[in-house]
């Protein structure tokens, strides 16, 4: 493998001479003399086919985290974080701009050395497959919105982790998740499947529907009834594993149904994210389907309550969904019907046809809350003495 280019920034000197001690001892890693202006450090890495970025956050963390933000959109560029006051909102902050890896100060060699690799390795294949998310979008009443909010979900999530996402469709009787974004694909899940054994990064890329010039990718449901009766749950695992080399989340709206297609889905995922609305017919129906994931065996944890079309005012308060659920809220989406549905009939996701309005800025803080989430998960096992500090 080629050297990578290492730049290395730190207002210590004592912890700049230390780090550079460290990479002249790995053969991988080619230590670059570092500008002090962040302009030419952008640069620099630009030039570059493969570089590190090992930046201490110590001080001046508020710059140097927006220098991050901007090296994140480089590829080709791995960014190792350092501070000497680690938390968890730190360390959620320095991952969401776009660091890979973080190592606390004062630096462990080994720690150091483990977290090298792991950045390494990163070069030499896309996406770490147990690094892939699946979301499963459900309600087992039809009608409350769960294909608006995969749909501004996944584009969100696309938006802000500048990482390939894939949209399915497994709403297989009544999916209208390509009208909701306006895409006529030349390829549905059921040629996917029929093909699984031909897939790899390029045959992706290349057959699933991307969404204008976004990093969002579609797969539809099958045009037919027909061919959806012919799928079979055991498929659905298999274009999950399969889909999981190549994207960073995978994001899927379901059927409103509890059978062996969308048992696997559930089975497959990270995170349920349940619809519901403030009305007693649906809380009851919301409360049957947490009782089922009790007995199938999930984690309380993985299943999220999402209370869409909500209204402040209304009869039912937030307060009282979540006592009839025992669960808390995970996020509430405003009722904007006019503004929903003339996105929907022109075909366009709300948060670009109204990017200001209050629907808009609930689905692009959920995909906010959502990639925390995860990098609390991810954080919490390889960082659990600081998470006790706290």
């Amino acid at each position: 493998m080629q050297k990578v280019s290492t730049f290395i920034l730190s207002d210590e000197s004592s912890t700049t001479e230390l780090l550079k001690l460290f990479v002249s001892e790995l053969d991988e890693l080619q230590y670059v003399e570092t500008p002090g202006d962040y302009s030419q450090i952008l640069d620099c890495i630009s030039k570059e086919k493969s570089s590190l970025f090992i930046v201490d956050l110590s001080l001046n963390k508020a710059p140097k985290i927006d220098l991050i933000n901007k090296i994140s959109h480089y590829k080709n560029c791995k960014i190792l974080a350092l501070s000497d006051n680690p938390s968890v909102s730190l360390i959620v902050e320095i991952m969401r701009s776009g660091a890979k890896e973080f190592v606390p100060i004062p630096v462990i060699k080994n720690e150091f050395f483990d977290a090298i690799q792991k950045l390494l390795s990163s070069f030499e294949e896309n996406i770490n497959k147990n690094k892939c998310k699946i979301i499963s979008v459900f309600s087992n009443k039809g009608g409350l919105g769960k294909t608006s909010i995969a749909t501004n979900l996944a584009l969100e999530l696309a938006k802000k982790t500048k990482e390939n996402v894939a949209l399915i469709d497994l709403n297989f009787q009544m999916g209208d998740m390509t009208t909701f974004l306006n895409l006529q694909p030349s390829f549905n899940i059921s040629y996917m499947l029929e093909n699984l054994d031909k897939i790899n990064e390029t045959f992706l890329l290349s057959t699933l529907e991307r969404y204008k010039r976004s990093n969002l990718y579609v797969l539809a449901d099958p045009p037919f009834f027909k061919q959806a009766d012919n799928i079979q749950p055991q498929q659905i695992t298999r274009l999950f594993n399969t889909l999981k080399e190549t994207f960073a989340y995978i994001i899927v709206d379901t059927e409103a149904s509890f059978d062996g297609k969308n048992i696997a889905t559930f089975d497959n995922s990270d995170m349920i994210l349940l619809v519901t609305v403030a009305n007693l017919p649906v809380l009851r129906n919301t409360q049957r389907c947490l009782e089922l994931f009790g007995k199938l065996g999930y984690d309380r944890n993985k299943t999220k309550i999402i209370l869409n079309r909500y209204i402040e005012n209304d009869e039912i308060k937030s307060e009282d969904v979540q006592q009839v659920l025992n669960r808390n809220i995970y996020k509430k989406i405003p009722n904007n019907y006019f503004t929903m549905m003339a996105a929907i009939n022109k075909g366009v996701p709300i948060t670009i046809f109204d990017e200001q309005c209050d629907i808009s800025t609930s689905y692009k803080e959920l995909a906010q809350k959502i990639c925390d989430n995860f990098y609390k998960q991810t954080m919490a096992q390889k960082f659990e003495y600081i998470l006790n500090k706290e």
